[in-house]
């Protein structure tokens, strides 16, 4: 008897092991341009789940969003998401109600051009893209280097990809990385002038915050389907997946407060 209470006992834990929490990852995209880079992002991060013990769920269907199914996940991940990606109002608020109950998001690549017409997701993601560079090497600057989802994280990261610039900066965001916009290719200066705003040479590339009551970091970089494939890239994801999962408590619906998708938000 003993030995079958530890047998069941240790097949228990290695189960639990094998799903230490569950993401969702979403990928609908609203009319417009869809980026390529989409079945190598759902890849790469089935792949971190499966090398990680994470449950990774994958859909492109909004109606996904209901209360009790998003419930189940620690994380929702939007990757390379652009416009529109709801059908429906009721979807929305289901969204926003779960990050009001404490829920975890982690948003990738063109996320900053989702949902642009909806006010409170802009401030929940942090920004609005308002345009990019054109694909290119360029420097990233790692500015918070002791933070949870920055380790392995190159101090300077020189890569290629595409630099970001934003506007409706929402001021509760931690910048984490930023680019050197002086890096950039210099035929672009009056573009990259204009877009860069108030930062000067340096702009957020990667940042996170605290957000009526949820938990959200956002990468801009990730642009290139080969991006899923390399090491230091998988490990940036990877951490920032980690960082939102560890605090993630309980999806508590009794903290939410929100009926529609525009009611103003609470201090």
């Amino acid at each position: 008897m003993r030995l079958t209470t530890l047998f069941l006992l240790f097949a228990f834990a290695t189960f639990a092991q094998k799903t230490s929490f569950s993401v969702l990852v979403y990928t609908k995209n609203g009319p417009g341009y869809v980026h390529d880079n989409i079945p190598s992002a759902v890849a790469a991060v089935q792949k971190l789940g499966t090398e990680n013990r994470f449950q990774v769920d994958v859909s492109a269907d909004p109606v996904v969003f209901e209360e009790q199914n998003l419930a189940k996940y620690k994380v929702i991940i939007f990757t390379s998401t652009n416009n529109d990606v709801f059908d429906t109002d009721a979807q929305r608020v289901a969204f926003r109600r779960y990050i009001e109950a404490g829920g975890g998001f982690v948003g990738v690549h063109s996320v900053t051009g989702t949902e642009r017409k909806w006010s409170w997701f802009k401030s929940m993601v942090g920004e609005t893209f308002s345009w990019h560079a054109k694909f290119q090497p360029f420097s990233v600057i790692n500015i918070a280097p002791s933070h949870p989802s920055l380790q392995g994280v190159p101090l300077k990261w020189s890569k290629e990809d595409e630099c970001y610039f934003g506007f409706e900066l929402y001021p509760g965001i931690q910048t984490l990385m930023m680019h050197d916009v002086t890096t950039l290719d210099p035929s672009q200066k009056d573009l990259i002038t204009k877009h860069k705003g108030v930062y000067g040479d340096y702009f957020p590339a990667v940042w996170t915050q605290h957000f009526q009551g949820g938990h959200i970091w956002v990468t801009t970089l990730g642009h290139a389907k080969e991006n899923y494939q390399e090491p230091t890239y998988l490990n940036h994801l990877l951490q920032g997946i980690n960082y939102i999962a560890g605090q993630v408590r309980k999806i508590d619906y009794s903290k939410a407060f929100a009926t529609g998708k525009d009611d103003g938000l609470r201090f």
